[in-house]
């Protein structure tokens, strides 16, 4: 499922600093992402690519139970999607809309509070990422008639980002997200979120269990999992990169 490529490996990141050199001085790099090129080689991996840093911690024969680099980026193809999401004058990125139902979307500045309702940011020309109503308890009374009508129906619609929280793992309110997925046939994918908030041990034994679940109970997950931390930003620039890989912005 990954982009032809793409495969070029982490393992260039590490044995080319003149690559890295390169990058951070290319005037086509954002400066942030320049500065994360800056960073120590441990911190670097440990930014970039969250799971090969849990990876050491394995047995060598249960490392082939992850499937860490079916999306294997280059380098430069990470800086290139980064730039993707960096918003200039040229790539503006726009709150477009928010609605508690599809069919009747108000004007609003920006979204508040939990996601009750659909919000739509257009990424310049490139795509538009909608962020949705969680599922579960907390759910809004007309979920069924806005999100599953909403995924059934949008035909351009290209890939589902299910979020699910590392630290507790797989929970019955995600079972039914997972289990909407498979019925619909929807390609999705899981992102494991705050693994800020776990130690190693405990988030490999997490990664794990998840692993095993997208391998033998599911058949439209990707069967690579993109944890990430909204607070120390690992993992989200591959993330990133999948994203831009998907919707054809690195062909």
């Amino acid at each position: 499922m990954a982009a032809p490529g793409l495969r070029l490996g982490a393992e260039r990141l590490f044995e080319m600093p003149a690559v890295l050199e390169r990058l951070s001085r290319s005037n086509s790099t954002s400066q942030a992402f320049a500065e994360v090129l800056r960073l120590p080689k441990q911190q670097l991996r440990k930014l970039l690519y969250p799971l090969q840093e849990v990876e050491r911690f394995l047995a060598p024969d249960g490392r082939q139970n992850l499937h860490l680099r079916i999306f294997d980026p280059s380098p430069e193809d990470i800086a290139r999607a980064d730039n993707v999401f960096t918003a200039t004058e040229r790539n503006r990125i726009d709150y477009v809309s928010s609605a508690v139902r599809i069919d009747h979307a108000p004007d609003l500045p920006r979204p508040e509070g939990h996601t009750k309702k659909m919000n739509f940011f257009k990424v310049g020309k490139h795509f538009t990422v909608v962020d949705m109503p969680g599922y579960g308890y907390r759910a809004p009374e007309d979920f069924v008639d806005m999100v599953e009508t909403y995924l059934k129906e949008r035909r351009n619609l290209k890939r589902t980002f299910l979020l699910v929280d590392s630290v507790v793992g797989i929970q019955k309110t995600d079972n039914i997200a997972i289990e909407m997925c498979e019925e619909f046939a929807l390609p999705y994918v899981i992102v494991l979120t705050k693994i800020d908030k776990s130690s190693k041990g405990h988030l490999l034994k997490q990664v794990l269990q998840i692993q095993k679940f997208v391998n033998t109970k599911t058949q439209g997950c990707f069967p690579q999992l993109f944890p990430v931390s909204a607070v120390t930003f690992s993992g989200i620039h591959l993330l990133r990169c999948f994203i831009a890989s998907i919707t054809g912005n690195l062909d």
